[in-house]
């Protein structure tokens, strides 16, 4: 009985979690190996918080696991294949927000095209890996409370 009004938090926030540190992960490999040090996300939310960096970490986590961790177990149900593809369909949109809002607020522009035609690509990347361990993760059925929602 899989549908919009019913979804499991726990899933969401722990598939969240592991996907994020999957994620952050990666993003410290590619700062490390000096591939394209302009493109970092952490940093890009200190910056417009006014914060140190600590507080972009923690935003970032806070984003990867709360907010996208929950919206994707919401809207699970709604997405098509197996769960790896689901959450990769889920990043993609995940991307388009990050890039519509997140950059140009950031100073890069749409899409970060002001740090160069490789960061779209790069991002969109790493947000598909990111869905597709936040979809694997989710499709285990570990921490699966279930909360239903009330509809009209």
């Amino acid at each position: 009985m899989s549908n919009i009004n019913q979804f499991h938090f726990g899933r969401g926030l722990l598939a969240g979690l592991v996907a994020t540190v999957v994620l952050s992960g990666l993003m410290l490999m590619k700062q490390a190996m000096g591939v394209m040090p302009q493109l970092n996300p952490v940093m890009m939310i200190s910056h417009m918080l006014g914060a140190p960096l600590l507080v972009g970490w923690i935003m970032h986590f806070v984003i990867g696991t709360v907010l996208w961790g929950l919206l994707y177990a919401w809207l699970n149900p709604l997405l098509g294949g197996p769960h790896w593809l689901r959450g990769v369909e889920f990043a993609t949109g995940a991307w388009l927000v990050m890039m519509i809002m997140l950059m140009p607020m950031a100073g890069a522009g749409a899409f970060g095209l002001k740090m160069g035609m490789m960061a779209p690509v790069a991002t969109l990347m790493l947000h598909w890996i990111y869905g597709a361990v936040l979809g694997t993760v989710y499709g285990t059925g570990r921490g699966s409370r279930t909360v239903r929602v009330a509809t009209a």
